[in-house]
C-alpha cells in the first residue's frame, strides 16, 4: 500500500518536466458539485443531452467506492482536484499564434515536426482544451473527419447521441462517472466507408497545471472496410500534489475495417492515471493496441476489446515500467461474444528499485464464442530483488468449444549476461541498459520509430535517472 508523502520523488525528465507559469482564462473550485459541472457545460454551449450525461456522470461519481481489488486510491481527495483548467489560448491551426510558452512546450516535445515528417493531422491538447488543430488535404480529400470532441458534439450530434457512452459507460467504475461528469477536450475521428488512411493522425495531451485533472475524450468511429492509424501522447511535469488523469477513449471498428491505436503514456509521479480505454468490434473487423505505460505514481489501465461479429480480432501489445514508489496495475480485457473470434495479448513489464509492476487481465468467452481463440503472453523482467512483479490473470470460458492459451514468465535480469557485456568493455549500467531495450524491442518495433526512440529514452532516464 502507498502511503502519503509530502515530497513525492521523481527522476529527472529532462524536457517532459519543462513547466510553464500556471496561467488561464478560466478555471472551475477545487472539487465537484452540479455547479462545476454545470459551468463547463456552458463554457462548450452545449445541448441538454450532453449536460443530462453529465449530471449522471457526477450522481454515478458520488454513488460508487473506490475499487478494494487494485492499488490504493484513497490519497485521491476529489475535493482537493481543479477539474477544469481553460488555458489562455483558444484553437488554432498555426503554431506561432499560441502563447510563446504554450508554443515552445509542444516544439521540445517534438510534436510540430512529427507533423511535417509523418503526419496527416494533429491535435495538441494543453490542460482542459485543446489548443491546436489541423489536417492535411490529404484527409481532406478521402473525406476524414478529424475534429476536437466539443466541435463534434455541435456537428454530429447523431452519431454521438447514439454512440457517447456505449464503449465506455459511465457506470463502469468510479472514475469513468468521473470523467463523464468533467469531460474535456479530446478528439473525434470519423472515417467513411472503404477508405484507407495511410499516413496516421496524432493527438497530444499535454497537463500544466498542478493540482488538477485532465479528462479528454477520444472518440473514433471507423466505418465498414476502412483503415487507420491514430497515435496518442500523454505528458505532465512534476509537482508535489496529486494530479488526476481520467480520460476516455471509445473506439467502434465497424465490419472489415481495421484501426491501430498506438500510444505512450508518460506522467510525473505525482499523477494517477486512471484512464479508460474500450473498443467494440464488428464482423470480420481487426482492433490492434500497441502501448506504453511510463511514469505516474499510480496507473490503472486496462484496454478491453469487445468482439461482437464473427471473426472479428484484437491484439494487444503493451509494456510498462515501474520505478521506485510505483504502481503501475496494467493489462488487457478482451470479451469474445460472437463465433470465431480471435486475440492476443502480449504484455512485457519492467520493475526496479521497488517499484510494483502487476499485470491484471481478462479473458472472457461468452456462450456465443464458440470456435473462438485466444493467447495471452506475459513477462515480467525484475532488475533486482526490492521490485514486485504479479501476474493476476481471470478467464471466464462459458462454452466449451473455444481455444485458450496462457504463459507468463517472470524473472530477474541474468547476472551472466551483465558479465558477458562488461567483459566486452560496456559498463554495468550499460550493459543492463541493452539487456531492457532488448526485453522491450518486440514492443518497440511496434511503434511508429519517434515513439519508439521515445520509449528507448524513457527506459534509460528509468534505468540511470537520479532521484529528485
Amino acid at each position: 500500500m502507498m502511503t502519503k508523502k509530502s515530497k513525492i520523488d521523481d527522476i529527472d525528465r529532462g524536457k517532459f518536466d519543462k513547466k510553464n507559469e500556471f496561467e488561464y482564462s478560466k478555471i472551475s473550485e477545487k472539487g465537484l458539485n452540479e455547479d462545476i459541472v454545470k459551468l463547463i457545460s456552458a463554457e462548450k454551449n452545449e445541448p441538454d443531452w450532453m449536460l443530462e450525461k453529465r449530471l449522471e456522470g457526477m450522481r454515478l461519481f458520488f454513488e460508487q467506492e473506490n475499487p478494494i481489488w487494485g492499488p490504493d486510491l484513497s490519497e485521491v481527495d476529489i475535493n482537493e482536484i481543479t477539474l477544469y483548467v481553460k488555458p489562455k489560448s483558444g484553437e488554432t491551426n498555426v503554431w506561432d499564434n499560441l502563447p510563446d510558452d504554450i508554443k515552445q512546450t509542444f516544439y521540445d516535445l517534438g510534436i510540430p515536426q512529427a507533423e511535417i515528417n509523418s503526419l496527416a493531422g494533429v491535435s495538441a491538447q494543453y490542460d482542459s482544451e485543446m489548443v491546436y488543430h489541423n489536417v492535411k488535404n490529404y484527409l481532406t480529400d478521402l473525406g476524414v473527419i478529424y475534429i476536437n470532441m466539443e466541435e463534434a458534439v455541435q456537428k454530429y450530434a447523431p452519431l454521438l447521441k447514439k454512440w457517447f457512452g456505449k464503449a465506455v459507460e459511465p457506470d463502469l467504475h468510479k472514475y469513468a462517472a468521473l470523467h463523464y461528469a468533467v469531460w474535456s477536450g479530446g478528439s473525434f475521428v470519423y472515417v467513411p466507408k472503404g477508405q484507407y488512411v495511410d499516413i496516421p493522425i496524432q493527438s497530444y495531451f499535454r497537463l500544466n497545471a498542478p493540482g488538477a485533472g485532465q479528462f479528454e475524450h477520444t472518440f473514433i468511429y471507423v466505418d465498414e472496410g476502412s483503415y487507420v492509424h491514430y497515435i496518442e501522447g500523454c505528458s505532465a511535469p512534476k509537482y508535489n500534489v496529486i494530479n488526476v488523469h481520467a480520460g476516455a477513449v471509445e473506439l467502434f471498428v465497424r465490419e472489415g475495417a481495421k484501426l491501430r491505436y498506438s500510444t505512450i503514456e508518460n506522467w510525473s509521479r505525482n499523477m494517477y492515471n486512471l484512464n479508460t480505454k474500450r473498443g467494440i468490434v464488428w464482423e470480420n473487423a481487426h482492433l490492434e493496441w500497441v502501448s506504453g505505460s511510463f511514469g505516474s505514481r499510480v496507473s490503472m489501465l486496462y484496454p478491453a476489446s469487445i468482439l461482437i461479429g464473427k471473426n472479428a480480432k484484437s491484439d494487444y501489445t503493451g509494456i510498462s515500467f515501474a520505478n521506485s514508489g510505483q504502481i503501475l496495475d496494467t493489462g488487457a480485457k478482451v470479451v469474445h461474444a460472437a463465433p470465431n473470434t480471435y486475440s492476443t495479448v502480449n504484455s512485457r513489464s519492467i520493475s526496479k528499485s521497488g517499484g510494483q509492476a502487476i499485470y491484471r487481465g481478462l479473458v472472457h468467452f461468452n456462450e456465443n464464442a464458440k470456435g473462438s481463440k485466444s493467447n495471452v503472453n506475459c513477462e515480467s523482467l525484475m532488475i533486482d530483488n526490492k521490485s514486485v512483479s504479479d501476474t493476476i490473470p481471470v478467464m471466464i470460458i462459458e462454452n466449451d468449444d473455444v481455444d485458450l492459451g496462457h504463459e507468463a514468465k517472470i524473472g530477474r535480469i541474468d547476472d551472466s549476461k551483465i558479465f558477458y557485456l562488461m567483459s566486452r568493455g560496456l559498463s554495468e549500467e550499460d550493459a543492463k541498459a541493452m539487456l531492457v531495450r532488448g526485453f522491450a524491442e518486440p514492443i518497440a518495433k511496434e511503434l511508429p520509430m519517434e515513439y519508439a526512440v521515445e520509449m528507448n529514452n524513457l527506459i534509460n532516464l528509468e534505468l540511470i535517472g537520479s532521484i529528485g
